[in-house]
This record gives structure tokens, C-alpha cells and sequence, in this order.
């Protein structure tokens, strides 16, 4: 079992930026695939961005190319998305999320442990 805890959620205005953390619990981490998935109220959760157990491939959603990163650091057991140039609509609760499987992926059922969520909110 691993457990993943987020931090970094807040409340900001558009245009800036935040960093979100998710950290494992088991080094084990370090041969997961890692994901951001969102939910915002009354939609259904959607992939953000992965990253394979290397942190050599990554793969976004086309609402957040350009304007978030996603990184591992496998020493730490943590993943972070890199959130810049924030809209009202990124306003969710972001999950962090890990496979076992080690190449990233873009589909919520794939994984195998998901974090509490962080809420992220943006205001205009």
C-alpha cells in the first residue's frame, strides 16, 4: 500500500502561479508512474498530467500545455506540478495519483492509489 499526501493548494489570483506537492510513502515510489487528475464542482474528475517512473516522459491535458509542469524527484518520493499563468476554470481540487505501472498515462482508472486532494482556487 502507498500512501500519497498533497500540499500546496490555496487561494490566488489569476495570472499567478503555484506549486503543488504529492508525497509517497514507500520507495517504491520511484518505479511508479505518477499523475495530477482535477475535479471542479459538479464535473467529473479529468486528467491534468503524468509522468513515467523516470520522470523522463511527460504527457498534459491540452486545457494546461504550456502553463504547468510535472516533476519527480525520486530521492525525496515526491512529485510536483508547477502551476503558472493560473485561470478562474484551473479552480479545482487536484488529486496526486500513482500506477505501479511505470509509463505514464492519462486514464483515472489506471492507477492505483490516489491522495486526498488539495483545493485550488483561483479568483479573477
Amino acid at each position: 500500500q502507498v500512501q500519497l499526501v498533497e500540499s500546496g493548494g490555496g487561494l490566488v489570483q489569476a495570472g499567478d502561479s503555484l506549486r503543488l506537492s504529492c508525497a509517497a510513502s514507500r520507495r517504491a515510489f520511484r518505479n511508479y508512474a505518477m499523475g495530477w487528475f482535477r475535479q471542479a464542482p459538479g464535473k467529473e474528475r479529468e486528467f491534468v498530467a503524468s509522468i513515467n517512473w523516470s520522470g523522463g516522459s511527460t504527457l498534459y491535458s491540452d486545457s494546461v500545455k504550456g502553463r504547468f509542469t510535472i516533476s519527480r524527484d525520486n530521492a525525496k518520493n515526491t512529485v510536483y506540478l508547477q502551476m503558472n499563468s493560473l485561470k478562474p476554470e484551473d479552480t479545482a481540487v487536484y488529486y496526486c495519483a500513482g500506477r505501479s505501472e511505470g509509463a505514464y498515462a492519462s486514464i483515472a482508472g489506471l492507477y492505483d492509489y490516489w491522495g486526498q486532494g488539495t483545493q485550488v482556487t483561483i479568483s479573477s
